[in-house]
């Protein structure tokens, strides 16, 4: 069986989330993120550079539970693909390219959370259930930590 894949980027939100809805009515989330960039030196260290920035766009329930769950500034991983636009506005016509993020997560290696494993009540949605973007604090100490002298594991 092949491995099925796709596209993917990883960055950081660098504007508000803005949800929206289209003339189907369906919801559309849209964002600038940005992608550190690191140039690596001859003595194998590394230099950081400028931030690159592209547009974010998500829809449906994706779109509805990413303004749920993120907000400017978190580190995320998202699945998707790259979609060229071009348009027509007042007259000027406008090229551009945008990430459409099919899946969407906060980036373990950057983030601190905790994972509710509770089972879902029948009938109960996790958006429900779930922290709204003014309760979820991702950046709050967790609310236990291994001690200092804890062996990691691989280490």
């Amino acid at each position: 069986m092949a491995i099925r894949t796709q596209q993917s980027i990883s960055g950081f939100i660098a504007t508000d989330p803005q949800l929206t809805y289209t003339e189907r009515g369906e919801a559309r989330l849209y964002a600038r993120f940005g992608q550190e960039n690191y140039r690596r030196e001859q003595d194998g260290s590394f230099t950081k550079g400028e931030p690159t920035f592209g547009n974010l766009v998500m829809y449906r329930a994706t779109a509805e539970r990413a303004h749920e769950r993120f907000a400017k500034g978190d580190n995320f991983v998202a699945e998707g693909y790259a979609h060229d636009y071009s348009y027509e506005r007042a007259g000027q016509h406008i090229d551009g390219e945008e990430f459409v993020a099919k899946k969407i997560g906060h980036d373990t290696a950057r983030t601190r959370y905790d994972v509710d494993r509770t089972p879902r009540r029948a009938g109960v949605t996790a958006e429900r259930e779930g922290p709204t973007r003014e309760q979820n604090h991702p950046f709050d100490a967790p609310q236990t930590r291994p001690a200092a002298d804890t062996p990691v594991l691989g280490h």
